[in-house]
């Protein structure tokens, strides 16, 4: 079992790729094998965390802190990581499916850093407007908020399941142990089979409502929640 392990996917292929791409590969599956997972995981279904007195206590920023820490780490780990693939010899061998798809998926992350920064206000009363109202793009639901939301889980999504395809074809072209592809696979295995529980629990809170409760009064609560799978509670009588 171990000679299998450790042995490369190809038996017939030497599983030789020099330092700049064993490096890029190690920061870029931190990146995007575990750090974006985990960011995007946590930022799903921990938005109430688990104990939290909700919707007594309100706008609980475990999720948020969290999500933020992986992402941008994970952002640094991809700047990292492209830098070593674009100065490592030769890079025309590195053309293929892993190339293409890497690229794509490097794209979407710029499109999330950019929605980030070009997200708009939160209001609210945390966070009210400089006039002392309650307002901003968050809490009102402007359409500069509706549209981040939509492209900012799009894009995400779709980056975390090109990320996986990138990967796995990247370990298929540098010939990679056996053991790494195994060990990122039960890694997935592992979060999909929570997310399928902690979906089925209800757990993948609507932001808004985790922020700003259940009121049907609010801006936000008056709109479908956006996303799939989105669970959405109705006030107590």
């Amino acid at each position: 079992m171990m000679e299998w392990l450790l042995a490369p996917m190809d038996v017939t292929r030497a599983h030789d790729v020099g330092w700049h791409l064993s490096w890029h590969a190690r920061f870029m599956v931190i990146a995007w094998g575990v750090l974006v997972p985990i960011g995007i995981f946590i930022a799903r279904y921990f938005k109430v965390f688990p104990g939290q007195n909700w919707p007594a206590h309100l706008d609980s920023h475990f999720w948020w802190n969290t999500h933020r820490l992986c992402q941008y780490s994970a952002c640094v780990l991809m700047c990292v990581g492209l830098i070593l693939i674009l100065i490592a010899p030769p890079f025309a061998a590195l053309a293929g499916p892993h190339m293409w798809l890497g690229w794509t998926v490097l794209v979407l992350a710029l499109v999330q850093i950019l929605g980030g920064i070009l997200r708009g206000t939160k209001g609210g009363p945390t966070e009210p407007a400089a006039d002392g109202s309650l307002h901003g793009d968050h809490f009102d639901m402007t359409p500069r908020r509706l549209a981040f939301e939509y492209v900012h889980k799009l894009a995400g999504y779709t980056a975390l399941i090109l990320s996986v395809a990138t990967i796995l074809a990247g370990l298929r072209q540098a010939n990679a142990p056996n053991w790494m592809w195994l060990c990122l696979s039960l890694w997935w295995l592992g979060l999909l089979v929570l997310s399928i529980l902690f979906q089925r629990r209800g757990m993948a809170v609507d932001t808004y409502q985790a922020i700003w409760g259940p009121d049907p009064a609010l801006p936000g609560n008056r709109r479908k929640p956006i996303g799939f799978g989105v669970t959405r509670h109705t006030p107590k009588n």
